[in-house]
C-alpha cells in the first residue's frame, strides 16, 4: 500500500496530533541520501557502459558496493537503537 505520509500521520496520530518531532528534515535527509545514491549508481552505469573493465575489476566494484549497502544498514540500526536508548522509559513508574 502507498499511502501518503498526510494518511499515516491522520491514521496513526488522528487529526488533532502534531507531526513528529524532526519529521520533515528526516524526509528530506532521506530523499536527498536516495537522491546522491541513485547519482552514484548512474554515474557507475554510465562509466560501464563507456569503458570496459575486467571480470576483476567489476567484482570488487559489487563487493565495494555491497560491503557500503550493509555499512549503511548498521549506522541506522545503531541510530534506532541511540534514539530508543534516548527516550525516557515510560513504562517504569518514577520514585520519588
Amino acid at each position: 500500500m502507498n499511502d501518503t505520509i498526510e494518511t499515516l500521520l491522520l491514521r496513526y496520530y488522528g487529526s488533532t496530533a502534531q507531526a513528529p518531532d524532526g519529521l520533515e528534515e528526516s524526509l528530506c535527509s532521506s530523499i536527498r541520501l536516495a537522491e546522491t545514491e541513485l547519482e552514484k549508481e548512474q554515474q557507475i552505469i554510465t562509466r560501464l557502459r563507456e569503458k570496459r573493465i575486467s571480470r576483476r575489476h567489476a567484482v570488487r566494484m559489487v563487493t565495494i558496493e555491497a560491503g557500503l549497502e550493509g555499512l549503511s544498514l548498521a549506522l541506522e540500526g545503531v541510530r534506532v537503537i541511540e534514539s530508543a536508548l534516548l527516550r525516557p522509559d515510560v513504562t517504569k513508574p518514577a520514585y520519588s
